[in-house]
């Protein structure tokens, strides 16, 4: 499909305060298509996320990125942001003096562009529409940006964010952290909601469970900050039921982390 993106990972490699994280990943998603990353801690997964929403703190040394065509690594945050690329945060900032509904709505007429401003009528419909989705209380709205929200309403307002953007690529770094079996099916429920040919997903969790409500078309297990192994649903299963040990097994690693022995 001509609306269809490409996102395309090759041989990145990216460290923080000169200590390589990230060995060479390379991954290519599609349209359509929903990819989860799994793997034990310390292997670099969401210094994969931040490196590749451009978090100043992690400097990419090798490799390329790019959507469409065009290169991620040359565009700044805002830029990335607006090319549509999405980031749902393991630990969202609290921003006090700034409503939701005034940080949704600039950040939506910063990717229409000017002139093309999407109208008040129509972002509160479109807003309160999606927080019954969501079943969030429609006061959420004009709170300041995550204060005082637990860790649940933090990632609730993270895929209202993600509904309301409708990005191309969408990022989710554990969003399935901290969630009680019903905030999980009501998250999960809104990222399947979104799920089209006209977006792509990269999924990075520890968990089986997400996946159980959000099918994966693949599954990649990260190690050494790099991908070692990929599969279908399949795996992820195998991996719940197994852990990590066979995987390390087969392929002589020793040290999973991107410590010593990486």
């Amino acid at each position: 499909m001509a609306n269809s993106p490409k996102f395309v990972i090759d041989g990145l490699r990216a460290s923080i305060e000169d200590k390589e994280i990230l060995k060479g990943l390379s991954l290519k998603i599609n349209g359509g298509e929903v990819h989860a990353i799994m793997g034990p801690n310390g292997t670099g997964k969401s210094t994969l996320a931040s490196a590749l929403m451009g978090h100043p703190k992690y400097e990419v040394t090798d490799g390329s990125v790019t959507l469409d065509g065009e290169d991620v690594l040359e565009m700044a945050v805002d830029e990335r942001a607006r090319a549509g690329l999405f980031l749902a945060m393991q630990y969202p900032s609290e921003i006090a003096g700034v409503t939701n509904s005034d940080f949704l709505r600039s950040a939506i007429n910063a990717r229409r562009g000017e002139g093309n401003e999407i109208s008040l009528i129509k972002f509160i419909r479109q807003m309160e529409g999606k927080m019954k989705d969501l079943e969030m209380n429609t006061e959420f709205a004009h709170r300041y940006l995550n204060e005082g929200f637990s860790g649940g309403e933090k990632k609730r307002n993270e895929i209202l964010q993600m509904m309301m953007l409708e990005p191309r690529l969408v990022i989710l770094d554990e969003i399935d952290s901290g969630l009680d079996i019903d905030a999980l099916r009501i998250v999960a429920d809104g990222v399947n909601a979104i799920r089209s040919e006209e977006r792509g997903f990269l999924i990075i969790t520890h968990y089986q469970r997400l996946l159980n409500y959000i099918k994966p078309d693949y599954v990649h297990v990260m190690m050494q900050g790099r991908i070692v192994k990929s599969g279908g649903p399949e795996l992820a299963e195998r991996l719940e039921a197994e852990g990590y040990d066979w995987i390390k097994e087969e392929l002589g690693i020793v040290d999973e982390t991107v410590g010593q022995g990486a």
